[in-house]
């Protein structure tokens, strides 16, 4: 039984985040379990998820404008070929991809691609390499190291996800204000998916059209960001419940987490990569449709 509280004491403390906000009872603090941090509700920002998603574009943000300023047309190095490839890569995405001219998607598509990648790319640091420095720290400073929490991949966060999903929300409604008008976006939504030549029965389906279509449009930034925020969750909590393998006082079982953990990285490549890909090509694809202003 303490072997199984020990375990869920591991688990619960890896995936709960660094959290300041309000709490009801003790004002404005930095919540020492997680029942604290429930308490405080919306009144609360998960420190560690936006310390790194920032780090991690400004690394990205840094990292092409240096490459970039170093660019030549001779023989490139390798950071840049490699650089290179990613930008061709996504840049035919979009081609491949959206019907329109603006200026605004392969921008957009590449930022999209590589920060997703980036933060993705933390689940790979082993899981208790650098919440670990964060209890040391913590208890040098004098803090009990079992209240100090540090989550390292942001894609792992619901608020991170979603607030980027309802980015590309907003981006929908901006795109499709401005190649539709406000009366074309109205139409689109009032107008389809039934329609009738008859004007009474068509006031009749305007309030139907305009449930599905919006339930079809709030449907689609939530589908976006939960989906990166489910496959990574899952895959960092099997990255735990690896190493709580090689806690287990059985040879056999301390002897099988090692495979097992580089057989998940290796795959969870692929998964890192496939998450911030589908991001991008949806958010692609979403602004593509509201972008066409033939009707079919």
């Amino acid at each position: 039984m303490a072997a199984e509280q020990t375990s869920s004491d591991y688990i619960a403390h890896h995936l709960t985040n660094w959290t300041y906000g309000y709490h009801p009872e003790q004002g404005w603090k930095v919540a020492h379990t997680a029942q604290e941090a429930a308490e405080m509700g919306f009144k609360a920002i998960h420190l560690d998820s936006m310390l790194w998603s920032i780090g991690l574009g400004i690394f990205f943000c840094a990292l092409f404008l240096a490459v970039g300023r170093k660019a030549t047309s001779g023989v490139p190095t390798k950071l840049q070929a490699f650089i290179e490839m990613i930008v061709e890569f996504v840049d035919n995405s979009v081609r491949e991809s959206y019907n329109g001219t603006s200026k605004l998607i392969a921008p957009l598509a590449l930022t999209i691609f590589v920060w997703i990648f980036l933060m993705n790319l933390m689940d790979l640091i082993p899981v208790d390499f650098i919440p670990y420095s964060a209890q040391m720290i913590g208890a040098a400073m004098g803090h009990d190291p079992h209240h100090v929490y540090f989550k390292i991949v942001p894609s792992t966060d619901p608020n991170i996800t979603l607030g980027m999903a309802f980015c590309v929300f907003f981006l929908i409604i901006g795109f499709g204000l401005k190649y539709k008008g406000v009366g074309g976006f109205i139409g689109e939504f009032t107008l389809h998916p039934f329609s009738a030549k008859n004007p009474i029965l068509q006031a009749i389906l305007i309030p139907v059209n305009l449930i599905l279509e919006t339930v079809t449009l709030i449907a689609k930034p939530i589908s976006l960001g939960l989906r990166l925020f489910g496959n990574m969750y899952a895959g960092e909590l099997i990255f735990i419940l690896i190493a709580l393998m090689y806690m287990a006082n059985s040879f056999f079982v301390n002897a099988l987490a090692l495979p097992l953990h580089l057989g998940w990285a290796i795959f969870h490549i692929l998964v890192i990569t496939l998450q911030a890909f589908v991001f991008m090509m949806l958010t692609i694809v979403y602004l593509s449709l509201i972008s066409q202003t033939a009707e079919h």
